[in-house]
Order: C-alpha cells, then structure tokens, then sequence
C-alpha cells in the first residue's frame, strides 16, 4: 500500500553548472510529494498523515521554504532537490512498517521529477 502526501515551498535558486536563462537567480513554488509503501499497523494505518506532515515541515519544508537553495544544496535542480529530499527524510523515517517508496519535486506544474532511492 502507499501513503502520498503532497507539500508546497517557495525558493530562489540558480544553477552554476547550466548555460541557459536558468543560471541567473529565480524563484519557483515547488510542489513536493512524499510517497512512504508499507502495511497499516494495529491503528489501521501506514502512518498517521498528521505525523507525516509534522516530520516533513519539520525537517525539509522548515530549511527549504524561503531560503536561496543554492546555500543547501549544491547546483539545486529539481534532481538534486530530490535527491537532497530523500536522504534528509531516510534519516528520520524509522517506522517498522513502511519505508520511502519515492519522492516527486515538481518545479512548476507541469515539470517534475521522481526519485526512488536507486
């Protein structure tokens, strides 16, 4: 079974390492979601939403909304931002019953990527 909880941050980045109109500093609302597989424990679920949403304002949307990505992570592309993502989350993810399944960054609404942790 999956779980998907979806969270919004505003950000200013540039990329070093690209030659295109998106090496100049700019800012995006990007859209995030958080996709944990697992089985519902004896409470019937994979893990309480508000739960969930506690630990992702907590420990990613709190450091990357309204902040200059660049100062976090290095060439911050909707790649690396997931990338970035999923190693922050796996780190406080400890639940016995369900693991991240994939992360999606959108950087507009119709541009986004997947990370599944291969």
């Amino acid at each position: 079974m999956l779980l998907c909880k979806d969270f919004k941050f505003d950000a200013a980045h540039n990329l070093i390492n690209y030659h295109g109109k998106c090496e100049k500093l700019h800012g995006h609302t990007y859209k995030l979601r958080v996709v944990l597989e697992g089985q519902p424990d004896s409470e019937g679920m994979i893990m309480d939403f508000v739960e969930l949403s506690s630990l992702v304002k907590e420990k990613i949307i709190s450091r990357l909304d309204h902040s200059y990505l660049n100062e976090i992570i290095s060439q911050p592309s909707a790649e690396n931002i997931a990338l970035w993502v999923w190693a922050e989350l796996e780190k406080f993810l400890t639940r016995e019953n369900c693991k991240l399944y994939e992360i999606h960054v959108w950087e507009t609404a119709d541009s986004r990527v997947i990370y599944n942790g291969k």
